[in-house]
């Protein structure tokens, strides 16, 4: 039991790479760790066709506006749902020889067995670091809004709560309030929403991005973000 407390704190005085979506969660699990430990960079996995990323559906350009504006090197890989594994433990490979010894990941709820994160770590010789881990949803949103981030929503589940019109807002305490009044979880850990970062405090310089047109998949809706150049 004692390796899975550390999981919160196994950043702490090592080199980490951090499993990146450019949401919020993953944002402010690299804060907390490089806080206490140093970030050598970031992994992004896309889908097949290496046209988005395959956690939020960012486009690449954006991605790697977020890394230089956060001042990190982005390690990208294309891979389906069945080589995710054997291709995202590639990069932890890439990363462990470049001297990480730590993937740092946004999660909050793993369980303490079965953790996939923990095997494939494990499997490659890393160790797992969660900052967020078992942390209080509202105190977590709550701790990144005051913390100065600005993040956008960009994909909503319309089965869950979530309206076409969220789509765009910034996450605010007002927003969190009135999420949280629609039964809503304010870190969207059920799959209600996901965001997009643009600023904060560890970013050098804020990501200029133009908001595209709305687009509708069955029980999701997205907004694209473009970089606004």
């Amino acid at each position: 039991m004692a390796e899975l407390i550390d999981w919160k704190n196994n950043a702490r005085g090592r080199k980490f790479i951090a499993s990146f979506s450019g949401g919020k969660d993953s944002v402010l699990a690299l804060y907390k760790a490089v806080r206490v430990g140093e970030a050598i960079g970031l992994i992004v996995m896309l889908e097949e066709q290496g046209k988005s990323s395959r956690s939020h559906g960012m486009p690449p350009e954006l991605i790697h506006a977020q890394a230089k504006s956060l001042g990190l090197p982005v390690y990208t890989a294309a891979a389906s749902w069945t080589d995710y594994e054997k291709v995202f433990s590639g990069l932890l490979e890439n990363a462990k020889n470049q001297g990480a010894e730590v993937l740092v990941t946004g999660d909050l709820d793993m369980p303490a067995h079965g953790c996939w994160h923990d095997k494939v770590t494990q499997n490659v010789g890393l160790k797992l670091g969660m900052p967020l881990w078992e942390m209080n949803h509202h105190e977590a949103v709550e701790e990144f809004i005051n913390l100065g981030f600005i993040t956008i929503v960009v994909t909503v589940n319309l089965s869950l709560g979530m309206r076409e019109e969220d789509l765009g807002r910034t996450l605010t305490h007002e927003y969190v309030k009135e999420l949280v009044a629609r039964g809503i979880d304010p870190c969207g850990e059920g799959g209600e929403f996901h965001t997009t970062v643009i600023d904060g405090p560890i970013f050098n310089y804020p990501i200029p991005v133009r908001k595209g047109e709305i687009i509708q998949d069955g029980e999701y809706a997205f907004l694209p973000l473009e970089l606004d150049q």
